[in-house]
């Protein structure tokens, strides 16, 4: 009986699946991965990272990872390895760590290989380790100084907070975020409390004062010292009459000139021309000729 390309392509899978399984049976290894945790810890308090396996025995073998880029052991050869000798322990297959940082977040792996019926039996479980931390004092940015009517912004950022925190900032005191007095009544300015930006969309005399920002988490809540902004009113009658003298200053040269040409002291031929030794050469040449033709008759 003849059959069909995609029938033997099924066969030929099938088979290749089987040589497989026996060939993990002879060699006595199986791998299961039936759990998946997450620890959640604020920046250094103690954290335990559990192992979720069956009951310990005297021919079982651990190991504890840390998985990422790359990976690097934690606990190998019945002893923790790294900077986890001086403030970690161990309680049965769980590891405690008595100083979390931040560098301790990530995945971790814990193996547990022990002997069966069937062969080498191993069995693995997750840990992912999440540190939450407060932020710094935030980089905040303010100008010393802004005209009136201009559009200015004012930065906040922290780099450090987990999670993500919030910003709030205040002027001499006060929030501007939901404040009656200087928060939903003021249509100049808005405040983006993720990304941290005060934006006035035309900043006048009132605004301003000390300003400073607070970045907050569900850990903590830190802020920068407080920077003065001035705003300066742009002086339009001071701009007119300087315009005015300006353009009276230029008046007057443009007259002077123009009566000056007239009285011909920008002509060709001046006094100074008309008392060169050119025209004193000339004027003897000419007497001296009228001398001899005289002395000639």
């Amino acid at each position: 009986m003849a059959r069909s390309p995609q029938g033997l392509l099924l066969l030929l899978l099938l088979h290749y699946l089987v040589v497989a399984l026996d060939y993990h049976k002879a060699n006595g290894f199986s791998a299961s991965k039936d759990h998946y945790q997450e620890v959640t810890v604020i920046e250094y308090q103690e954290a335990i990272l559990a192992c979720k396996t069956p009951k310990k025995t005297a021919s079982s073998r651990l190991e504890w990872k840390k998985l990422g880029r790359g990976v690097s052991l934690v606990y190998y050869q019945q002893a923790l390895q790294g900077d986890f000798k001086d403030r970690a322990e161990m309680i049965d297959f769980n590891i405690r760590i008595k100083n979390v940082t931040r560098n301790d977040a990530g995945k971790y792996r814990c193996e547990v290989s022990a002997p069966s019926e069937q062969g080498q039996n191993l069995q693995e479980d997750t840990v992912t380790l999440e540190v939450l931390v407060a932020p710094a004092v935030p980089s905040c940015e303010v100008p010393t100084s802004v005209m009136s009517g201009s559009v200015v912004e004012l930065r906040c950022h922290d780099k450090e907070g987990n999670p993500a925190p919030e910003y709030t900032w205040f002027k001499d005191g006060t929030s501007l975020l939901g404040s009656p007095k200087l928060g939903k009544h003021n249509s100049s300015y808005t405040m983006n409390t993720k990304s941290g930006i005060l934006q006035f969309n035309m900043i006048s005399k009132m605004d301003s004062g000390e300003y400073y920002c607070e970045a907050r988490n569900s850990v903590g809540s830190r802020r920068c010292p407080g920077k003065r902004m001035q705003v300066d009113v742009l002086n339009i009658s001071g701009i007119i009459a300087a315009v005015v003298v300006v353009a009276f200053v230029v008046s007057i040269c443009g007259l002077s000139i123009c009566y000056a040409q007239r009285k011909g002291y920008f002509s060709k031929e001046t006094s100074f021309q008309k008392n060169s030794p050119a025209s004193k050469a000339t004027t003897m040449s000419e007497n001296d000729f009228k001398h001899t033709k005289s002395f000639i008759i």
